[in-house]
């Protein structure tokens, strides 16, 4: 894709890695061209069915390089909006992997510091390491987190411990960050984890998939009336679709399912 990231596809499962280990993956104007670039061509890929999101190296992501940008001419502007998202430019980075049709799932080792962390809040699910090393690290430098926590981290976490977060950086470990809520599973090789999880997606009805995400994502923005109403017309659009019918059948013939890709 870049040499900031890396993609590759196998069975529907693409393989979405930030490659800058020697800066320990850390945000410059290239790695945002780079993620939302990759996060766009994924979102047309009606044979995807999953993502794993990780970091090459030592470390998740540093967050952000702070000297990179210092020195970099003519970068983009990463307040910048389009037409495309209510997210600017900075923020679409991270809020892409909410927008991204199917599943995304974060593999965190090492360190995810404050724009890292956002990224990771970006996907549907974080697999992380004991000992990785995680902060909302922005008030080290007297700012606030901008990479659209504001959405992604009061969705998993109670609001007072939001704050506390925010307002001290301190850092924590990946199994406090499980303890928290703020990361779903403990693992040594969380890679790994990351992508048998996927894989076992990748088996399922991708219309049912994409539905799924669909909803959680958007029933909790209206009112309760509107999310009721979601919930049953993307069900009424599965009923009787192909590949829904395909999954009863091959339950009912207790063999694998042969699923289509999404028109």
């Amino acid at each position: 894709m870049s040499d900031r990231v890396s993609l590759s596809i196998d069975d529907g499962v693409a393989d979405v890695r930030l490659v800058r280990s020697d800066k320990l993956n850390a945000l410059d104007a290239a790695m945002f061209e780079a993620l939302v670039a990759t996060g766009r061509e994924l979102a047309t890929d009606r044979s995807l069915r999953a993502v794993v999101l990780s970091g090459e190296g030592r470390g998740f992501c540093a967050g952000l390089d702070v000297l990179g940008f210092a020195g970099a001419k003519g970068s983009r502007n990463l307040m910048e909006r389009s037409d495309e998202s209510p997210a600017n430019f900075a923020q679409r980075a991270a809020w892409i992997w909410t927008e991204c049709p199917v599943p995304v799932i974060a593999a965190v080792h090492g360190v995810a510091f404050g724009g890292g962390l956002q990224l990771a809040l970006g996907a549907d699910i974080r697999f992380v390491t004991p000992d990785a090393r995680l902060s909302v690290m922005e008030i080290k430098w007297g700012l606030i987190p901008d990479m659209s926590a504001s959405q992604t981290l009061r969705r998993l976490i109670p609001l007072d411990l939001a704050k506390e977060l925010t307002f001290t950086g301190r850092i924590f470990s990946g199994s406090e960050a499980v303890e928290l809520g703020l990361a779903t599973h403990l693992s040594d090789t969380p890679r790994e984890a990351a992508f048998e999880l996927a894989r076992e997606i990748a088996s399922k009805s991708p219309e049912a998939i994409r539905a799924g995400k669909k909803l959680f994502e958007q029933a909790t923005i209206g009112s309760i009336e509107e999310g009721l109403a979601l919930e049953a017309k993307l069900q009424t659009a599965l009923l009787g679709s192909a590949n829904q019918m395909e999954a009863v059948k091959a339950n009912l013939e207790k063999r694998d399912p042969n699923f289509q890709d999404p028109e």
